[in-house]
């Protein structure tokens, strides 16, 4: 494919350490793409392998041209592979797809039809997933109902690589920490259209396993920013002037209430009775004072968000990954 010949397809793979997976991978694509009426790239993200993966990659793009790499000083972690790839991706479609070939790339030219059906965002659907049940179904299960309860987007699977996107979608999404995750929830907020069809899952033959039960904890964390970006990131004194205003209601509640008391006392038995009611030790006054405290440091918190707010969109985009080398998908190198 020559460097100025229109990309159709871009297939993004980020690879951490699957150098006995990268060649089965290329032969697998190329044999699912090669008959489409597609003309497509392979862009291989390198994200710190240690195992000869980024040396393999070099091999791959001598045999074939429409491969290329990007390779990281560093592992920066699958968000920023799919940044990097978002960023240099020439094609008009963009896949992403996992190393490990779980994921079939016979699926690809099924996800490309239905995004033609004119759909921004095409999500796979592992049906069959060949996981472990108790540390990767179950988990996953219960992550994917918990999302769709909070954000409103019903899909049946979020932890699928295999997705296919508009060229307007990669350009428009900001990604960072590990919110590759909550991709389908970002273009839902960005206003794109979304679809879901079924892709086919395989045990994987070769290499090791990246995940742990520990990324439940982490997602349900990344659940609470992605809440907050979708709903208060251009208005956070809404979210925290809500919780102050709150706050310091209830904390003038109470202390009203032990005034109400007090007073009811006095005219009840006069200054003996005022003098008998005690409102000084309660634990309730320590309460109101607690509460009105409070609400007005959300009160200062939710103005300072709101400057960094403001500074956050009207500065410049910082890089979240460095990249130590390139090799050109085309046959010539034009950063070279």
């Amino acid at each position: 494919m020559m460097e100025n010949e229109a990309t159709d397809l871009t297939i993004i793979v980020p690879v951490l350490n699957e150098v006995e997976n990268l060649r089965p991978l290329v032969d697998e694509i190329i044999a699912a793409l090669d008959d489409e009426p597609l003309k497509y790239e392979v862009l291989f993200i390198d994200d710190g392998s240690k195992d000869g993966s980024f040396e393999l990659m070099k091999e791959l793009h001598q045999e074939y041209p429409q491969i290329g790499a990007i390779r990281f000083r560093r592992n920066f972690g699958q968000t920023a592979a799919f940044a990097a790839g978002f960023d240099y991706a020439k094609g008009q479609i963009i896949v992403t797809i996992d190393a490990d070939r779980q994921n079939d790339p016979a699926d690809i030219p099924v996800l490309v039809t239905k995004f033609n059906e004119g759909f921004d965002v095409v999500n796979g659907w592992r049906q069959n997933r060949q996981d472990g049940f108790l540390l990767r179904k179950v988990p996953s299960y219960f992550a994917n109902r918990m999302i769709a309860r909070a954000t409103g987007v019903k899909l049946h699977d979020r932890g699928c690589s295999l997705r296919a996107y508009s060229i307007e979608v990669a350009r428009d999404l900001q990604l960072y920490g590990e919110m590759h995750r909550f991709i389908p929830e970002l273009s839902s907020t960005a206003g794109f259209k979304m679809a879901e069809v079924p892709v086919n899952h395989r045990p994987r033959t070769a290499g090791t396993s990246k995940y742990g039960i520990s990324r439940t904890f982490r997602v349900i964390l990344d659940l609470l920013t992605i809440l907050f970006l979708s709903r208060y990131s251009a208005r956070p004194m809404h979210l925290f002037g809500g919780v102050g205003i709150l706050s310091v209601v209830f904390g003038l509640l109470a202390g009203l209430y032990l005034v109400l008391i007090k007073v009811w006392a006095g005219i009840q038995g006069g200054m003996e009775g005022f003098r008998s009611v005690q409102i000084g030790d309660r634990p309730l006054l320590m309460l109101s004072v607690l509460l009105v405290i409070l609400g007005v440091q959300f009160f200062v918190m939710g103005l300072l968000a709101e400057l960094i707010v403001r500074t956050y969109y009207e500065s410049q985009d910082k890089p979240i990954y460095y990249v130590r080398e390139i090799i050109s998908s085309g046959k010539e190198n034009p950063l070279n």
